[in-house]
């Protein structure tokens, strides 16, 4: 029985979300709200989730590729890159305003965080299809579940980091007060 499990998890773990297709229309809007913005707020990518109905999660990666291929494409013209830093600059919210746009954060519930919890000891790395199941299960958007267990595995690999300083400062402790 445990091995069909892992083998479940395996299957799921490669498994990957189809490719999201913007049309003309709906790419000029994203287009012109990344040369206004290139760093929208939780509500601004709501209201274009809304205005060219797609999902907000899309929105935000569309936003994220299209920084990184902006980046790349400064790294290959660095007689441009002055200028389009100084540009950036004046894109950059207002604290004010990113404090309006910023998304609240989540908070879960302690079953929500053990259902969570028992998902992450079976299977650190889960693929699209088990992160929606996972979010319908405990009733928050995927992109938020996705989110929880890229924070879960980057603090485990923190506190393994950690471990070995840990058991260091005790042996020298222990040296020192026998």
């Amino acid at each position: 029985m445990a091995q069909n499990n892992s083998a479940n998890n395996m299957i799921a773990t490669h498994q990957r979300r189809n490719r999201t297709k913007f049309t003309a229309d709906q790419l000029k809007i994203l287009i012109n709200t990344f040369n206004q913005k290139p760093y929208p707020g939780h509500a601004t990518k709501q209201k274009l989730a809304l205005e060219i109905n797609a999902e907000e999660s899309r929105i935000q990666i569309w936003f994220q590729n299209r920084r990184a291929r902006q980046s790349f494409q400064r790294r290959t013209e660095p007689e441009q890159a002055l200028e389009s830093s100084q540009a950036h600059r004046q894109h950059l919210p207002v604290e004010s305003q990113a404090t309006l746009d910023r998304r609240c954060r989540t908070c879960y519930t302690s079953s929500q965080l053990r259902t969570l919890i028992k998902a992450f000891k079976n299977n650190p790395y889960p693929g699209i299809d088990s992160r929606e199941q996972l979010a319908k299960e405990i009733g928050v958007p995927e992109s938020r579940v996705q989110v929880w267990f890229q924070n879960r595995r980057s603090r485990l690999f923190a506190q393994r980091k950690r471990e070995p300083d840990e058991i260091l400062e005790q042996i020298q402790d222990e040296g020192q007060n026998p």
